[in-house]
């Protein structure tokens, strides 16, 4: 990855993204490293671009889709988090999984000690399903969800109803933060009511990581019913204060546009 603090000129930058856009014109996946090194090379421009206020917070995703298209692919949205939180650190990704896979397993004991979630069983799908359901409860915010979601755990996850199609629950959803949405056989990670991909069931051990991922490439705002659970996964040592030990988890550092909303 590009050192991103000694950015190209404007003008450079500028060139690099006619190219990018060349690339999504010319085919429809384009070869992952050239989008990654012309991504490394037109950061600058990109970040003060989608962190400017000039959007409106619903029309944003979809814009920054329009320029962007390349952040409908996970592999790019995760880069972009790696450039924003630690471009020098060459393994960030594969430490923040670690991380992960260390909350989880202690967020599960945490769970269970807190009568929130039942002890672990079944395989690893459920056992993600059913902690994603409960961090909300586990890390409580005093704000309660808007009515339509019921429970705080839909803001960041959906078990589709069989009858249910998941466009008649993006309509219905009055945020317009990334959620997960649980199909028979594969996930979708939307934002506000756009899907924006759509990854295998079995990966949906890492959506929490795509779900935070998507609040800082977008630069989205976050609702306040699950702003202690945020704050968490940010920047707090949350097994601090409750009965694990660990240390600072999940990114390590907030940035830029995750402030309360709703």
């Amino acid at each position: 990855m590009k050192n991103l603090k000694t950015p190209d000129s404007q003008q450079n930058q500028a060139r690099h993204y006619k190219v990018l856009q060349e690339l999504y014109k010319s085919r429809p996946t384009p070869n992952k490293k050239d989008v990654a090194q012309l991504l490394d090379l037109e950061y600058q421009a990109r970040r003060a671009y989608i962190d400017s206020d000039v959007m409106k917070e619903q029309d944003r995703p979809t814009k920054i889709l329009q320029a962007y298209p390349c952040f409908r692919d996970l592999d790019h949205i995760m880069d972009e988090l790696h450039r924003i939180l630690n471009q020098g650190n060459l393994h960030f990704i594969s430490e923040l999984k670690n991380r992960w896979r260390i909350f989880f397993e202690k967020a599960q004991f945490y769970g269970v000690f807190k009568k929130v979630l039942k002890p672990p069983k079944g395989d690893k799908v459920n056992q993600t399903i059913a902690l994603m359901k409960a961090l909300p409860e586990m890390f409580p915010s005093p704000v309660t969800p808007p009515k339509k979601l019921g429970h705080s755990s839909e803001v960041m996850l959906h078990i589709l109803e069989p009858a249910e199609y998941p466009n008649t629950f993006l309509q219905s959803i009055p945020l317009f933060s990334p959620v997960v949405i649980v199909c028979d056989t594969n996930c979708i990670l939307a934002i506000g009511t756009m899907p924006v991909l759509i990854f295998p069931k079995e990966d949906i051990f890492d959506s929490v990581m795509y779900v935070m991922a998507c609040y800082y490439t977008f630069h989205l705002t976050y609702p306040k019913c699950i702003a202690t659970l945020i704050s968490v996964l940010q920047t707090r040592s949350p097994y601090g204060c409750y009965p694990c030990s660990g240390h600072d988890f999940l990114l390590q550092k907030s940035y830029g546009r995750v402030e309360e909303v709703y």
